[in-house]
């Protein structure tokens, strides 16, 4: 296998749940070496979460862990600081989600860490970050998401508000963070200098709606609830109902608006709605035009009609029939690795989402199971194993 952009890369990583785990999973992904620090006793929240399983790997745990090693650690135990000083010693990245306070707490502060290796990458990840007035307010995605506004947006007049029906705020979270690290040690090649990253879920969530927040702040108002349209509320970009389902119409460049009525068989009035802005102002009634004609056909018969002149179209597709789109087993979205309890059955996981060559991001190895790794760790930070045996008869591991 090729060098990856983070071959050597070594991460100590206390994170759990979702928005720092799929940002270390990621890295790891890149060729990153991550130790994943649980709990004793049950691990990760994350490990019997959506789950009916009791083997602590629950498939959102089970996504965002592959290939890292699982040490499990009392960090409130006094001894366990030792364990702890070590580790960020040979580490290049500390990664921690901890309400903010917390770390410190237990001593292992930004400025504590530095001072064991002054070129460390330090990121915490919280919902507010780790300063101003709601700082110490815990988080989860869909509190962000309403609290950011991103639910003021998504949603129908008719019927209110929504979240999104996957975790949003986490999973961009995750990208962000990253990215943040990667180019804290990107700079640190450069100047020599470890740096204290903060994410915010709240910021994350604020840049990802940039477009609509610069929308308001620009011009004062703002966006309504628009159900599936388009943010730009062209009435040609909308979803529609068929004979049989739904499609997605996005017609935005002018080709297309008049190749659509044209398709629909009314390309005389088009000449009516020729522009952006006359269209906008009259949006239910082109809704009103365009919605009858799709509704007499099949999803199907309006893929191929509409994919022939240049409208971009697609069906409201399910997991069922995504998950067996050729173009991502072209791509190899999805590998199969060994099931962690049956050898003999496997597991299908979405890897990171982009290729590279050489050096594509590959999967290292399975998600761990809770603490599988905790002996060889601390065998190789020069503990013994009756020392190792001691620390598991107190609980401390």
């Amino acid at each position: 296998m090729s060098e990856q952009a983070l071959t050597g890369v070594r991460i100590l990583d206390f994170s759990q749940v979702l928005a720092g785990p799929f940002a270390t999973q990621l890295m790891a992904q890149l060729g990153a070496q991550v130790i994943k620090v649980e709990q004793p006793v049950g691990g990760d929240m994350t490990r019997g979460l959506m789950s009916a399983s009791s083997d602590g790997m629950a498939p959102s745990f089970l996504a965002a862990n592959l290939g890292k090693r699982s040490l499990t650690l009392d960090l409130k135990n006094p001894k366990a600081k030792e364990i702890v000083h070590k580790l960020v010693a040979e580490a290049d990245v500390l990664v921690e989600n901890f309400k903010p306070g917390t770390i410190e707490r237990l001593g292992f502060s930004f400025k504590a860490m530095k001072a064991i290796k002054p070129d460390l990458v330090y990121a915490s990840i919280s919902g507010f970050g780790q300063t101003g007035p709601r700082a110490n307010l815990p988080a989860f995605d869909g509190a962000i998401q309403a609290y950011s506004g991103m639910m003021s947006i998504s949603g129908h007049a008719e019927t209110g508000p929504v979240r999104s029906g996957y975790f949003s705020v986490d999973m961009s979270t995750a990208l962000n963070a990253a990215f943040a690290i990667t180019a804290a040690l990107l700079r640190r090649t450069n100047t020599g200098e470890g740096q204290r990253v903060d994410v915010s879920m709240l910021d994350t969530a604020m840049f990802m709606q940039s477009p609509q927040m610069t929308g308001y702040l620009v011009t004062g108002k703002a966006p309504e609830l628009n159900g599936n349209a388009s943010p730009t509320k062209q009435p040609t970009s909308n979803v529609f109902a068929s004979s049989n389902g739904y499609v997605q119409v996005i017609a935005m460049k002018e080709t297309q608006v008049q190749a659509l009525f044209t398709e629909l068989g009314m390309p005389e009035r088009y000449a009516e709605f020729n522009e952006p802005t006359i269209r906008l102002a009259r949006r239910d009634e082109v809704h009103g035009l365009i919605a009858p004609m799709i509704a007499a056909q099949t999803t199907e018969y309006w893929l191929e009609a509409l994919d022939a002149i240049g409208v971009p179209v697609s069906a409201i597709q399910d997991f069922p029939t995504i998950a067996e789109e050729p173009q991502l087993a072209h791509r190899e979205v999805f590998v199969e690795l060994a099931h962690h309890l049956y050898p003999n059955k496997s597991v299908k996981v979405v890897r990171a989402a982009h290729v590279a060559e050489p050096g594509n991001p590959s999967i290292q190895g399975p998600t761990p199971t809770l603490g599988a790794h905790t002996d060889d760790i601390l065998g190789e930070l020069g503990y013994s194993l009756d020392q190792i045996k001691a620390m598991r008869d107190e609980g401390m591991v």
